[in-house]
């Protein structure tokens, strides 16, 4: 089964979701398939190289075949221009099924398993990101805001959910859901419009309750609890005394008649040992009112314990249920949420894939079918990071990301390759590698 995840795979696989973008075209200019311009944009996310394509069209001319067409089955390469125009009027959504055939295909492989937490739950982090913004360029589909000034500010954000796991590098990307001008001009009420979208749409992937919905404080809120519970999902939320004044009165209340319950642990982290503690009480009420839904609510505390000096500290509302045993592993799981950050958004953002550059506006859908197909491509990476021994070696031993990817760049400008595959074993072969050394 991990052999159908392999990238050459996924590709064929891509290859073949694509043939159903829609094709909006009514001239007789027909040279480009729809397909050629998704597959190159996505090249150039991969390969995280913006000369990719033309160096691919001088191979084509010099050697009569190319990387693009072997490693991405694109079968006559469009320029900038052309990929950006054909791709305008298709919506992301076409390539959602492409994350959810990845997924189904983790999950049967078995490689999900090391994700799953909390009595085989798998946790969904959440979080919205910007990755347009112009003072000039924008779209119908664009959002915006004005200073006093009157200066305005056009922008594209999404949010962008991610399985996570604590102590595991890599996250897994699901289907964004993006922010749109009718969610209203508030950016929190944008965010939680979208977000109550994600979850009717997409808590059909997952067995009823099996699933954990992570989220700051943002998400915090009884509609979204309460829709949450109602798709047969679960939820670990980050909740602020600022915007819960009901529910810390009744946390200080219970305090008072020591109704709170606490658990001490001291846990060595490889280089000291930290005092973990946690405070929990149940069935406290989210808001104000007969209606309020009734959460566990957990304060976490981590401190050097030779220094005394605070590492940590946060507090969380769940519908999990908080006991002795049980909180710590809950309070770790919320903590995870930051990874969607930094492991995800971050790394898109800082780390090659230029999430925030503006490769191509348009009037209608580029931006974020653009977004989309780099996530993707995020999402192409870590695929074979977790089943692929021989790209995990080479990562590992490369060392920086960008050496990994520099090596990308540079061998398939020079040198043809059949296969991604065939481009793996060229470069442990070059760095005298045995693949049998890894087998995590």
């Amino acid at each position: 089964m991990a052999d159908l995840l392999d990238f050459d795979n996924l590709v064929a696989k891509f290859n073949r979701r694509l043939e159903h973008l829609p094709d909006h075209r009514t001239g007789k200019n027909l040279s480009y398939r729809i397909k050629d311009a998704a597959l190159a944009a996505f090249s150039v996310f991969f390969t995280q190289s913006p000369s990719f394509l033309s160096h691919q069209r001088a191979m084509e001319k010099s050697k009569g075949r190319s990387n693009a067409g072997s490693l991405f089955q694109i079968e006559k390469i469009p320029c900038d221009n052309q990929i950006r125009s054909l791709l305008d009027p298709i919506t992301p959504r076409h390539l959602y099924p492409l994350f959810e055939e990845i997924f189904s295909a983790l999950e049967q492989a078995g490689e999900l398993d090391r994700f799953r937490v909390l009595n085989e739950q798998l946790l969904i982090s959440m979080d919205g990101t910007s990755y347009f913004s112009s003072k000039t360029i924008h779209c119908p589909n664009c959002q915006h805001r004005t200073t006093t000034k009157g200066e305005t500010t056009y922008y594209h954000t999404a949010i962008t959910p991610v399985i996570v796991v604590p102590g595991h590098t890599p996250v897994i990307s699901l289907v964004p859901e993006f922010i749109v001008p009718q969610d209203g001009h508030n950016k929190q009420d944008c965010e939680r419009m979208a977000a109550k979208r994600w979850v009717k749409r997409q808590a059909r992937l997952f067995n009823p309750y099996s699933a954990t919905l992570l989220g700051d404080d943002l998400y915090c809120n009884q509609p979204l609890c309460q829709l949450i519970l109602a798709q047969k999902l679960n939820f670990i939320f980050v909740c602020k005394p600022d915007s819960h004044q009901i529910l810390y009165e009744w946390v200080a209340s219970l305090a008072a008649g020591n109704d709170v319950d606490q658990v001490t642990w001291r846990h060595f982290n490889g280089r000291f040992t930290e005092i973990i503690t946690c405070r929990f009480v149940e069935d406290v009420p989210l808001r104000g009112g007969h209606d309020a839904l009734l959460v566990n609510w957990c304060e976490v505390t981590i401190t050097h314990s030779q220094t005394g000096k605070q590492l940590y500290y946060n507090t969380f509302v769940t519908n999990h249920q908080l006991t002795e045993q049980t909180v710590f592993p809950i309070a770790d799981a919320g903590r995870a949420r930051w990874k969607v950050e930094n492991e995800h958004n971050n790394t898109l953002k800082t780390k090659g894939y230029h999430l925030e550059h503006n490769f191509g506006h348009g009037q209608q859908y580029p931006a974020g079918f653009l977004l989309t197909l780099n996530l993707l491509a995020f999402l192409f990476h870590t695929v074979p990071e977790l089943v692929d021994a021989k790209y995990r070696l080479l990562r590992r031993e490369l060392g920086a990301r960008r050496t990994f990817f520099n090596d990308i760049k540079t061998l398939t400008r020079y040198l043809y390759f059949d296969s991604w595959q065939h481009l793996l074993d060229f470069m442990i072969k070059q760095l005298e590698l045995s693949p049998d050394l890894d087998t995590t």
